[in-house]
């Protein structure tokens, strides 16, 4: 299914083949990437757990983001609130309204499924141009403080400043 189409920006559901084309790119540009994420949102789409999407640019694969209708982990765990995963654009491709368009999509698909969209985000450098676009489109920490490793944090106790520590996000979108 097409979601959106217009200015070279073509957001869709993600297909087979794009696992490997977001993999192979992921790679290439450095990042420590595996087939099998793709893999597994593929199966989740096809369970309607998920509603995996890829945004294309010109005709190539250049981001991705997933909607959840019912967060099952995290801070907003089991509260009937949709969640938003795995959201990225190829570094190649960004600063084209790629990033934004796909948070659209998303956030209207999740805005069937609920009034509240959640995600977390890590909180490490690689994560900065996440953290500053979800706080422009009105997303507010839940006040849980960090997690790490699925768990909330306790003051004090050691972490790693790695993709496992993330803090978690909500807004309302109703």
């Amino acid at each position: 299914m097409v979601y959106y189409d217009e200015d070279g920006i073509v957001i869709r559901d993600l297909q087979r083949s794009d696992a490997q084309i977001i993999t192979d790119e992921e790679i290439a540009q450095g990042w420590d990437a595996t087939i099998d994420k793709y893999k597994m949102r593929l199966r989740h789409q096809a369970e309607g757990k998920a509603i995996a999407l890829v945004a294309e640019w010109n005709g190539r694969v250049a981001g991705y983001i997933n909607v959840y209708p019912d967060c099952k982990c995290g801070a907003y765990a089991n509260r009937g609130y949709a969640e938003i995963v795995d959201f990225g654009v190829l570094e190649k491709y960004r600063r084209r309204g790629i990033g934004g368009r796909l948070m659209d999509i998303a956030e209207q698909i999740a805005s069937s499924y609920s009034d509240v969209v959640t995600l977390g985000v890590g909180l490490h450098s690689g994560y900065g141009s996440a953290q500053r676009m979800y706080v422009k489109r009105g997303y507010i920490p839940d006040g849980s403080g960090v997690w790490y490793q699925g768990q909330v944090c306790e003051p004090y106790r050691k972490c790693r400043n790695d993709d496992d520590l993330v803090l978690y996000l909500a807004k309302r979108i109703k």
